[in-house]
């Protein structure tokens, strides 16, 4: 420990490092970092248990991965590329529209994410996208990752950063104030509405089988000298009441009692307890981390927006396009050794969800008579008439 510090402060003074990076490897020099929750859980009872959680998932899971991304080489969109063979056919297994779709649902139950590139002669062939569960970085001298480590059944598969040639592993992550390696997924933000709403779902389910009503008491008031049930009564009682009166199906059944017995409700309705509300409240509390309007899952009470287009434009434009867009940054990063004069762009002009908008840019362009024709295609993203023609 002692030398690799000397060897850090003996450093030339041209190299270009981090050196608060160089006091976090120090801390656990050559030591896995490790993904500090609990995935697993996270994800049974946020994606697998919760409805509104769920669709969130895979609304921006969806919506991003049907965002097409394009390629640019020399200032010019291309039409034909290896990078877009490589998106639009990433493996055998998967489109991509699928990988892309699996590549963001792992970012937002997570926070991290991780793209595996094949190589063959240097350059990227195959694309898959990993679980993060079974992801670790092992980080280097400088503090930065060096290797990736991916473990299934007891194997594990090492991949190394190599120096100037493309890395095998992309990690993307979201921002995580409080962790230097892995990011903090939406949904461990909102794990604590998605715990309210779902025992606000397990009352409903305990309501349905306890007889769709709060429970209560049976109160014996028996004559003097016998104040109590006997034991055969106590068991007939309580046979008849599991058989006749719990579940579904006897539901709001009235209830016959015997002489001396008297009912007692035990507990506050779910009106007295604002139940409903609750449960909303948590609903819309899970929509907002995902950065998801509530009109669009059909949540009541919200008024945010005056309709379902004005939802469906805020949903793309505040979560959807800033999520591709710096996708579409790493990617171009990620490729740089392998194709350096090579870049991703997010091909907005292709996205159905705002064609309304772009109609109303291209119009205003079009009007714009003290422009010229190069002028209104660089306000539009297009390249001069003349670059086109000749590429």
């Amino acid at each position: 420990m002692l030398n690799a510090f000397i060897n850090l402060m003996r450093r030339p003074p041209e190299t270009k490092a981090s050196a608060a990076k160089a006091l976090i490897s120090l801390q656990r020099l050559g030591q896995p970092a490790w993904t500090p929750r609990d995935y697993a859980s996270l994800a049974k009872a946020g994606f697998e248990r919760n409805v509104i959680a769920y669709r969130c998932v895979r609304l921006v899971a969806e919506a991003a991965a049907s965002a097409p991304l394009g390629v640019v080489e020399g200032g010019a969109v291309m039409a034909d590329h290896p990078l877009i063979k490589l998106l639009t056919s990433p493996n055998p297994e998967q489109s991509g529209a699928e990988l892309m779709e699996s590549f963001y649902g792992f970012l937002q139950t997570a926070g991290n994410a991780y793209l595996e590139a094949a190589f063959v002669d240097g350059a990227p062939r195959e694309l898959y996208v990993l679980r993060p569960d079974r992801m670790k970085v092992r980080l280097g001298v400088g503090g930065w990752p060096e290797s990736w480590e991916y473990t299934v059944g007891g194997r594990i598969a090492r991949f190394h950063k190599p120096d100037d040639a493309m890395s095998p592993i992309l990690h993307f992550k979201l921002f995580h104030p409080t962790n230097d390696h892995y990011g903090l997924s939406p949904l461990e933000a909102a794990s604590a509405s998605v715990d309210i709403h779902n025992a606000a779902a397990g009352w409903n389910k305990a309501l349905l089988d306890n007889a769709a009503r709060p429970s209560g008491a049976l109160v014996y008031k028996g004559p003097e000298g016998a104040e109590n049930l006997s034991a055969e009564q106590f068991d007939r009682l309580k046979n008849e009441l599991e058989g006749a009166y719990q579940g579904s199906a006897h539901a709001g059944r009235p209830l016959v009692l015997d002489g001396g017995l008297e009912w007692r409700s035990m507990s506050l309705s779910p009106a007295d307890m604002d139940f409903i509300e609750a449960k909303n409240a948590a609903a819309r509390e899970i929509a907002l981390a995902f950065g998801v309007p509530p009109m669009l899952l059909g949540i009541p009470g919200d008024n945010t927006y005056s309709n379902y287009r004005e939802a469906n434009l805020a949903f793309w434009k505040q979560t959807v396009l800033p999520l591709v867009k710096k996708t579409a940054a790493a990617l171009s990063a990620w490729v740089k050794p392998a194709y350096p004069d090579a870049s991703f762009i997010c091909q907005t002009a292709a996205i159905e969800a705002l064609s309304a908008e772009r109609d109303q840019l291209w119009r205003r362009v079009a009007q714009a008579d003290f422009l010229s024709d190069d002028e209104k295609r660089a306000l539009l993203g297009l390249a001069p008439r003349d670059e086109e023609r000749a590429s």
